[in-house]
């Protein structure tokens, strides 16, 4: 059996717009904060937790994945976005698919140190996939009674390769 490979690419903003945010404090603050002492890069995701959900902060401890990893299940929230944000200074990987009842061609991104990412709602993408050790992220999504899972096991795995 041949398995389809996948090259991780860097994150851009532009590049991974089709999925959700980039979560960095990049360029000039929006605006000065704590009496010019600090920038705050405002507003920069699209949350959403639908009309009956509510935000929740979790903290997900994920294991490190070695590369070239085999990628065997992809996932989306249809009732909500989800964001997660790095607890530590290490750069992670970040998988996602093209939009669809089922997943559609898939991308991997390295996602430099201190960057974070918030899926849109619906996005097709893989499980938090830490590089190195620890694997702590802060993560904002819909809290709600109803499911916001779904899960797509992939018939064949993807190779994820530098």
């Amino acid at each position: 059996m041949t398995l389809d490979h996948i090259q991780i690419k860097p994150l851009t903003a532009v590049d991974f717009s089709a999925f959700g945010d980039v979560l960095e404090a990049a360029g000039i603050p929006d605006r000065l904060i704590n009496q010019g002492m600090g920038g705050r890069f405002h507003d920069r995701a699209l949350l959403d937790f639908g009309p009956d959900g509510r935000a929740g902060i979790s903290i997900f401890d994920a294991e490190p994945r070695d590369l070239p990893y085999h990628l065997n299940i992809l996932e989306r929230h249809p009732e909500g976005s989800q964001a997660f944000i790095p607890m530590h200074s290490n750069e992670w990987l970040v998988i996602v698919a093209e939009a669809g009842d089922t997943p559609g061609p898939v991308h991997a991104f390295r996602v430099p140190p201190g960057v974070g990412v918030n899926f849109h709602k619906g996005t097709w993408h893989g499980v938090l996939t830490p590089l190195h050790v620890p694997g702590l992220f802060a993560v904002i999504d819909r809290i709600g009674e109803t499911s916001n899972l779904q899960e797509c096991r992939l018939p064949v795995p993807l190779v994820i390769t530098k």
